[in-house]
């Protein structure tokens, strides 16, 4: 029984996605929280993370040390939510990530191939003018005591989501 990952998925074949995931992340200020979106970013083989309006400077060692192997895999581009919301490809959808009256369940809506998921501040999630811009707004269901989760495994839960529903639906 083969218990080491890198073995057991060189022995796997699944297929690639019809596109990459891409992630923006507003206002991020843990630098180990972006080293784990970076991570799980990796995960489903996106290759872009965008931060907005990062504007206080981030240990990069510790990000790079959360990220692991996955830090030279994903590039990080920190730009202005302003010139985000600008220069958006026309063939994505941006869907926001966030608990909100008119957010939908992640498990009971559709997804696009072409996305970008966009994620929030880990104390204020993402502002109301944000969502407005989005072209759908979801949330994950949570049925425990606990309502809130730290915004990479909230992450993991939407991207693996969007890889299900894209290659095993």
């Amino acid at each position: 029984m083969e218990t080491n990952s890198i073995i057991f998925f060189r022995s796997e074949v699944y297929p690639d996605p019809p596109s990459k995931p891409v992630v923006a992340a507003w206002n991020m200020k843990n630098p180990g929280n972006i080293g784990s979106l970076i991570r799980v970013l990796d995960n489903v083989g996106g290759t872009e993370l965008f931060l907005l309006d990062d504007e206080n400077p981030k240990r990069e060692s510790q990000i790079r040390k959360t990220a692991g192997l996955s830090y030279d895999h994903v590039r990080v581009h920190r730009v202005s939510g302003e010139w985000f919301f600008r220069n958006l490809p026309e063939d994505y959808s941006v869907c926001a990530v966030e608990t909100s009256t008119g957010s939908e369940n992640i498990f009971l809506t559709g997804l696009p191939q072409k996305i970008i998921f966009l994620v929030g501040n880990e104390m204020h999630g993402l502002p109301v003018a944000f969502l407005k811009k989005c072209n759908q707004v979801v949330h994950i269901p949570m049925t425990g005591a606990c309502k809130s989760m730290n915004v990479s495994h909230a992450l993991a839960v939407i991207l693996f989501e969007w890889l299900r529903k894209q290659l095993f639906s």
